[in-house]
């Protein structure tokens, strides 16, 4: 029998609504809420270079009021790791950034990035922040996370959720064998990005994967069902899969 799934639930695109109007609802921190009491097994929050959903009195608060670990996105950049290690969250995953994107694109280069990445990682792991790295399912990247240290990778699905028939499962060939790889060398493997209740099952069903970060499918869906419907919905079709 596999592993049991976690969920973890990404709050950006709440703030995404609050910050179009400037006001101060939907509240971020009691969508978080909410996911937990409906399974949630984790909150995944984004804090980008420009604020643009995520605020830093966000991540105050949910790490004041949270009673499940927060992951905390972040870019490799000094102001980053500086507030990461301020308020210690439970785990901080390291993803590629661009102002001019409307989301992640793409996974992060670790092999390129190998010597920027190194000193952020040990100070992250020194102040027992459980780093993961947001990358693509490909064996020169798990291989730089390894190099790296990392104790998780969290595997970019957005190819598979963007791809149709055969293509589609070429990609879910790559991210099986990529968190097969990963796992054989002692790395944890996450996935996320693009997951939606029609899609998540077969991602939900690699044994090797014990995480799924989901965000803005469940708030898309929240606001026909409910948030705490969307959370239960989708937690059933990951045990279902399972």
């Amino acid at each position: 029998m596999s592993a049991a799934l976690r969920l973890g639930v990404n709050i950006d695109h709440v703030a995404t609504v609050r910050n179009a109007r400037g006001v101060g609802y939907p509240d971020p921190v009691r969508a978080a809420l909410v996911a937990v009491a409906a399974g949630a097994d984790g909150i995944t929050a984004h804090l980008r270079e420009d604020r643009r959903h995520i605020t830093d009195g966000d991540i105050a608060r949910l790490m004041a009021e949270l009673t499940v670990p927060l992951n905390l996105e972040m870019a490799a950049t000094e102001e980053m790791l500086a507030i990461a290690l301020a308020h210690r969250p439970h785990a901080a995953c390291i993803v590629p950034e661009k102002r001019e994107e409307r989301t992640t694109e793409g996974g992060l280069d670790a092999a390129g990035m190998h010597d920027q990445l190194a000193p952020m990682v040990a100070a992250l792991k020194a102040a027992d922040i459980r780093v993961s790295l947001f990358v693509e399912p490909a064996a020169r990247q798990i291989e730089a996370a390894l190099e790296l240290g990392v104790p998780v990778i969290e595997l970019h699905t957005g190819a598979y959720a963007e791809l149709a028939g055969a293509a589609r499962t070429t990609e879910l060939h790559r991210l099986a064998d990529a968190a097969a790889l990963a796992a054989k060398n002692g790395i944890e493997v996450h996935a996320g990005h693009g997951l939606t209740l029609g899609n998540v099952a077969p991602i939900a069903a690699i044994p090797q994967v014990r995480e799924l970060n989901i965000g803005h499918a469940l708030i898309a869906d929240a606001i026909f069902a409910g948030l705490g419907e969307a959370v239960r919905a989708m937690r059933a079709a990951m045990d279902a899969a399972r």
